[in-house]
Order: structure tokens, then sequence, then C-alpha cells
């Protein structure tokens, strides 16, 4: 058997991320809710869980920037000389 690397699935990739957002989604939301003084109301469990879910898609931007999962032009691309 060699030993060259074998590229990852692309599911093993994104059941990786989702599990990592989950866990990290559950973190936050418990910090959030220790540092919150009690008793907590409704609105202070839709402010734990709206900065919990921008924290979470903060990461996943991130992560998806700095990965493979990006072209070489994220943004733009060269407009071609005429």
């Amino acid at each position: 058997m060699s030993s060259a690397r074998l590229p990852v699935p692309i599911m093993n990739r994104t059941a990786t991320l989702a599990t990592a957002l989950t866990v990290l989604f559950m973190v936050v939301a418990l910090i959030l809710g220790q540092l919150l003084p009690g008793p907590h109301r409704p609105t202070d469990y839709l402010v734990i869980g709206g900065a919990a879910t921008m924290v979470c898609l903060l990461a996943m931007f991130v992560i998806l920037l700095s990965t493979n999962a990006r072209g070489s032009n994220l943004f733009f691309s060269r407009r071609k000389k005429q």
C-alpha cells in the first residue's frame, strides 16, 4: 500500500463541518446562558440563540473561505482584455 494521501470524500467533510458547528452552537449557547443573569425570560433565550447562530454562521464562513471549498476567484473575476 502506498503512502499517498487519498482525498477526503465530500460527505465526510460536510458531516464533520455540521458536527463541529452543532457542538460550537451548543457551547456558545451554554456559555451565554451562564453569563446572562437569571431568571431567564423568553427574550433572553431569543438573544442567546441569535448570538449562537451568528457565531456559527461566522465560523462556517471563515472555515469555508480558508479551505479548498473556494475557487481561485472567490468574489470577483478578472475582465478579459479587449
